[in-house]
């Protein structure tokens, strides 16, 4: 069995389709691909895919063999971005990831913590939803990341930061804005924008638990896929949504943040990294959180 093999397995099981996984992921025949699918199975013994209504499904064995096809495909992805950095040892390299938003409070903090090994290290740094962030920890193409803790990453260890209150969102004219603040009953039969369990899962979780522990049946007008999304769709619609503490640094003036009355819906803020991952900056980063938070939420004035 070849790696070719894998991809070109995970490639057909994630699109459905021979012919798009083909042409848009593949950018070979299809023929040709139909042709590795075969070679695979006759090698495994067993059938990965049959045709559904829907296209192209997995089999039982199929669904099975697709987690560990995933799992192999990271750790050779891992290696190779460890094999690329030990070529490299004249100046060691440092990746800091962030969900959106964050880095405005916290990188500035990291930066003050590393500012004696600037000298010999470059600093990278990437902007990305917290799912993104925990699979670059996982294949080694960050060191650590400012995130939700992803309860799905397996080899991720967390350190919590804080505990952010979820608020509630709307345009500045909304009724609910003359109120100091929002009540759980008044979500009730608003138009409320939801946000996406693919993109923000742990944020959607808590949001969702806040609904079952209040009794809320609450429908979703509108799902936003991340928070430049939520704010467009809050400013259009005139709609209401849920988003947490560090978005009110985002909005434009015509979009109004309330809190939530009594126990707020929360989430937390971690820093998220490999516990494989050997590097002396992590460490080093590791042994200094407390002053990151310090200098972090004195930034934020509390």
């Amino acid at each position: 069995m070849e790696l070719r093999h894998l991809r070109y397995f995970v490639a057909v099981a994630e699109e459905g389709s021979l012919s798009v996984a083909a042409q848009k992921r593949l950018h070979t025949a299809q023929p040709s691909l139909s042709r590795q699918i075969h070679d695979l199975e006759l090698e495994l013994g067993v059938q990965l895919f049959v045709r559904g209504p829907r296209g192209i499904e997995l089999t039982p064995s199929g669904r099975v063999f697709l987690d560990h096809a995933r799992v192999a495909l990271l750790q050779v992805e891992a290696a190779a971005e460890a094999a690329r950095r030990a070529a490299q040892p004249a100046k060691s390299t440092f990746s800091i990831g962030f969900l959106t938003g964050y880095e405005m409070d916290w990188l500035p903090a990291v930066m003050n913590i590393l500012r004696g090994k600037l000298p010999s290290t470059e600093i990278t740094i990437r902007s990305e939803d917290s799912p993104d962030l925990a699979a670059a920890l996982t294949r080694g193409k960050i060191d650590l990341a400012f995130m939700r803790p992803e309860k799905s990453a397996a080899g991720l260890q967390f350190k919590l930061l804080r505990h952010d209150p979820i608020l509630a969102m709307m345009p500045r004219d909304h009724p609910l804005a003359a109120r100091s603040a929002v009540r759980p009953k008044d979500l009730m039969g608003q138009s409320y924008i939801g946000v996406s369990l693919v993109r923000a899962p742990t944020l959607r979780a808590a949001i969702d638990d806040f609904f079952k522990r209040h009794g809320l049946a609450i429908e979703t007008a509108h799902q936003a896929e991340n928070l430049a999304m939520a704010v467009s769709l809050i400013a259009s619609t005139g709609g209401i949504s849920l988003l947490p503490l560090y978005a009110q640094n985002l909005i434009p003036k015509s979009i109004v943040c309330r809190p939530i009355q009594g126990a707020p819906p929360m989430v937390d803020l971690v820093i998220g990294y490999n516990e494989t991952n050997r590097s002396p900056l992590l460490e080093f980063v590791l042994s200094r959180v407390d002053e990151i938070k310090f200098q972090a939420l004195g930034r934020e004035g509390g």
